[in-house]
């Protein structure tokens, strides 16, 4: 059995980890970028790591929970301890109703799928960005931008965000009346889009919380947390802010200067926090996600339609939850449909 997967991100990550402990199936995956677990991202500098998309994983479901303290090597797992406060549109800081738990690595979050995919054989090609999707009788082939071509694979794995899922699905070779089903309702997914900078320091700040997160969703910044509060991601003495602009600042801002989008940011950061020393990091980094955050969960019907012709849709925005846990779940889901389909077929 020869399965491909588009997409290197979290849910894709854990659905090949199931597949590779339940099948024989020889498994490859094409990632567009060189890293892995999406926007659960992490950089590193001079000795410090920062995730720079996703910020922490929760513990909102017991068998992602399982996942990362009992089947994965834990090793490296850091706990977030301090809380999340909120801020209103006017930049008022109140102690917020954190109760989870939160977690991330001590070399950052993209250690999940690090650990999920290098126990399982499967083959992944980074920097390879599938163009288009070939439908060969009832096997897939892929193509990639160099025109290079990949299979022919029994079953296919789709983990690319909705809008380029929707890309792949209406430039697909695929004579089928679910392939513009399936286009036509992964277009109906909307996302926010969300601009980041990173804040360095030579200082810590004396505070009481690790995040502040804008409730009433009417600031400009949505988001401020100290990468500080996870162990080992940065030295002693210092602190690293990761600043996520609210979506429609970042859309407003997506092609603006980066630097300058990173002064402003700055600036109304030293506001909320209420220390002026912000407004003048040491050094700084950006990332814009135009992706970054589902709105919506896609209709179940095509995609049940498309699973019954081999081609599986899987991420945050198929469970409907733009959350870490929520990707690795419908992963793990996936993985286990797929599982008792080649087991149903043998």
């Amino acid at each position: 059995m020869e399965i491909g997967v588009i997409g290197a991100g979290a849910a894709s990550a854990a659905a090949t980890h199931v597949l590779s402990e339940t099948t024989d199936a020889e498994i490859t995956v094409f990632e567009k970028s060189g890293g892995l677990c999406g926007r659960a991202a992490t950089r590193r500098r001079d000795g410090r790591y920062y995730d720079y998309g996703a910020n922490y994983v929760k513990d909102d479901d017991e068998r992602v929970v399982e996942l990362l303290t009992e089947t994965l090597d834990d090793e490296g797992l850091v706990a977030i301890d301090d809380p999340i406060y909120v801020f209103d549109e006017s930049g008022d800081v109140s102690e917020g109703r954190d109760t989870d738990r939160k977690w991330s690595y001590d070399d950052g979050l993209t250690q999940i799928a690090k650990r999920l995919f290098d126990p399982t054989g499967a083959t992944i090609h980074r920097r390879t960005k599938v163009e288009t999707i070939h439908r060969d009788g009832e096997r897939w082939r892929l193509t990639d931008t160099d025109g290079e071509t990949y299979g022919p694979f029994d079953l296919l794995l789709c983990n690319a965000p909705a809008p380029q899922t929707e890309t792949l699905l209406e430039h697909a070779e695929w004579d089928a009346d679910i392939r513009d089903t399936l286009a036509d309702a992964v277009g109906d997914v909307e996302y926010r889009t969300i601009w980041t900078a990173v804040l360095g320091y030579e200082f810590e700040l004396d505070v009481p919380y690790y995040g502040l997160v804008n409730t009433d969703k009417n600031h400009k910044i949505g988001w401020i947390s100290r990468e500080e509060c996870k162990g080992g991601h940065v030295p002693e003495g210092e602190s690293l802010l990761i600043v996520q602009a609210s979506p429609d600042w970042s859309v407003e801002h997506y092609d603006d200067p980066p630097e300058d989008n990173v002064t402003e940011l700055a600036r109304m950061t030293a506001d909320i926090v209420g220390d002026q020393r912000l407004g003048d990091p040491v050094w700084t980094d950006h990332q814009g996600w135009r992706y970054a955050l589902p709105e919506n969960a896609v209709a179940s019907g095509p995609l049940d339609s498309a699973a019954d012709a081999g081609l599986y849709c899987l991420g945050d925005w198929v469970a409907g939850e733009a959350r870490l846990h929520a990707a690795l779940r419908n992963g793990l889901d996936t993985g286990e449909r797929v599982a008792h389909r080649i087991a149903a077929e043998r």
